[in-house]
């Protein structure tokens, strides 16, 4: 056999080193199912870790008892991986803090849990076998706020299958947020297995409103014998009652746009400490709301500084789900550059918002920023000086362009010359190629354009989108896709149309409102934008976009 060359020696040994290594880049993280329990309540750990290794439970002994652990082991085409579970019950109430464990020589990160000394309530149909309950975070919200609605399957017996479902309510939005989970609880001396399932409801008028029941159809463990003497083990079903919440209307008094919040929260992130003419300073806004969704918040925009240039970069949004409520941090990037040096004040940022917990207006706000931007070679900004003296010999006065600097500045402007007769040469040729271009030679496969975009993804937009994602969408949707918004707006054929796209314009770069802007798009594109020259639809058998009413 031919021994191997020193090159591919080499490169094996790289290679058993990198597989060596690999252990070292395992992907180990662990998460709770629920932050906040009950004194009575059970609360699973899950960990998740790149191999087979076992967590080592014992340092969690000192403040739980640790029940029904169980693994589940896959392998894809980056190796094998392994899923942890294990129920933990405090031995404690008041704030616990889970240790970081050892996973075959990986550490997960420790983890918070707060624990009610308060037991929760017990369940009107504790004692049976298997039984529903539901409760909404408020039960007398305002129209369009966020309610939190939780639903809890208690089963005595271990289920074997089954479905819980949720009807919607007449005149609201339901929505499930997150996973289900699965717990185990105390209640009246039994012990229950819980799957808990949350949603997100949104009231959409006042008065009134009847939430159905959750159903469950299913089977516990038992056999025949056990259902044919009406033992628990077999068919399992449960109803959760009708309840009823009170929805109040919008007050008279409330702010516009309609904001309905449990808190609001502004800061700067980063702010500049100095500004220089010509230059760019960066500004961080974040904002934290709890009980709305990104697509619902008004856009961060600055108000205008005399004499500075502000540049905004997206919205990032990040948006979490807390007992049903959406919660977002939303997060804008300003760059602030200075056309002069001088004196710069940005006012506060406000936002009006209404508090749902106390019915009132509220207004977050942040405290205005003042600079003495410095001139662009970063001396200070000039100062007026009563009886200025003429320049001595000591400091003289510059009296312009002076010896090798007039040679520089020539050919700087050489170059510059240069440049725009180029420019301008470029320019003449491509107008006189254009229209050979567009043409196309004989035989040559016609440019197929970008296919246009759905209706699905222009709700999906004004849904949970930004403002800036709805006109991308509507954008695109024209075949061939437009370019900007205003030659979509020569290209729509109904004036609602272009009102509603108008008003989306406001809301973006104007003081225009948002919410109310995404509402009349909603009413002008139900089905489908109408372009100029095309025929008239036939009737749709399909439903609206978005139906009146």
């Amino acid at each position: 056999m031919k021994p191997m060359s020193s090159r591919v020696q080499r490169a094996f040994a790289f290679l058993l080193l990198l597989l060596a290594a690999l252990p070292a880049f395992a992907q180990t993280r662990a998460w709770l199912d629920r932050d906040r329990i009950g004194a009575n309540e059970t609360v699973t750990l899950n960990i998740q870790s790149d191999g087979m290794a076992r967590p080592d439970y014992d340092p969690l002994l000192r403040d739980f008892n640790i029940s029904g652990r169980s693994s589940r082991t896959g392998m894809d085409n980056t190796g094998v991986h392994s899923l942890f579970a294990v129920a933990l019950q405090p031995r404690r109430a008041g704030r616990i803090v889970i240790p970081s464990l050892n996973v075959g020589g990986a550490r997960t990160q420790p983890l918070t849990l707060q624990v009610e000394a308060v037991a929760a309530p017990v369940p009107t149909h504790a004692g049976d076998d298997v039984f529903i309950e539901s409760e909404p975070d408020a039960t007398s919200p305002y129209v369009q706020q966020a309610v939190g609605w939780v639903v809890r399957l208690y089963s005595a017996a271990p289920l074997l299958s089954g479905e819980l479902d949720q009807a919607e309510p007449d005149g609201a939005s339901l929505q499930q947020v997150g996973e289900d989970a699965r717990y185990a609880r105390e209640v009246a001396g039994r012990r229950y297995e819980v799957i808990e399932r949350r949603y997100q409801l949104i009231p959409e008028r006042s008065g009134e409103l009847r939430i159905p029941g959750a159903v469950f159809e299913g089977r516990g463990t038992g056999g025949f014998f056990d259902e044919l003497f009406g033992d628990r083990g077999g068919a399992l079903n449960a109803q959760a009652p009708v309840r009823v919440l009170q929805v109040q209307p919008i007050p008279a008094n409330a702010p516009q746009p309609w904001l309905p919040l449990r808190d609001l929260q502004l800061r700067y992130a980063t702010s500049p400490h100095d500004l220089r003419a010509g230059n760019a300073g960066v500004l961080v806004i974040e904002a934290v709301a709890d009980g709305v969704t990104a697509a619902q918040m008004p856009e961060l925009q600055l108000p205008p500084i005399d004499g500075v240039q502000v540049f905004a970069d997206p919205v990032q949004a990040d948006e979490t789900f807390r007992d049903g409520r959406p919660r977002v941090k939303l997060t804008r990037r300003f760059s602030l550059v200075p056309a002069r040096a001088g004196a710069a004040r940005l006012s506060g940022l406000r936002i009006d918002w209404w508090d749902v917990g106390a019915g009132a207006k509220r207004t977050a706000a942040l405290p205005p920023l003042a600079w003495t931007v410095a001139a662009a070679d970063g001396t200070p900004a000039p100062t007026t000086v009563a009886n200025a003296t003429a320049p001595t010999a000591a400091t003289p006065a510059p009296t312009g362009i002076q010896g090798a600097d007039r040679g520089w500045v020539l050919a700087a402007l050489l170059f510059a010359a240069l440049w725009l007769f180029t420019l301008v040469w470029g320019l003449h040729q491509r107008a006189q190629h254009a229209p050979h271009s567009r043409a196309g030679a004989p035989g040559d496969a016609p440019s197929s354009p970008l296919p246009p975009r759905t209706s699905t993804e222009l709700k999906r937009a004004l849904e949970t989108g930004s403002l800036g994602d709805v006109a991308d969408v509507l954008q695109a949707m024209a075949a061939p896709p437009a370019r900007d918004i205003d030659e979509l707006f020569a290209r729509l054929d109904d004036p609602e149309q272009r009102d509603a796209l108008d008003a989306l314009q406001r809301a973006r770069w104007g003081n225009g409102d948002g919410v109310r802007a995404r509402q009349v798009l909603k009413g002008a594109f139900a089905n489908g934008p109408r372009w100029r020259g095309a025929p008239a639809p036939a009737p749709s058998l399909l439903p609206p976009l978005y139906p009146e009413g």
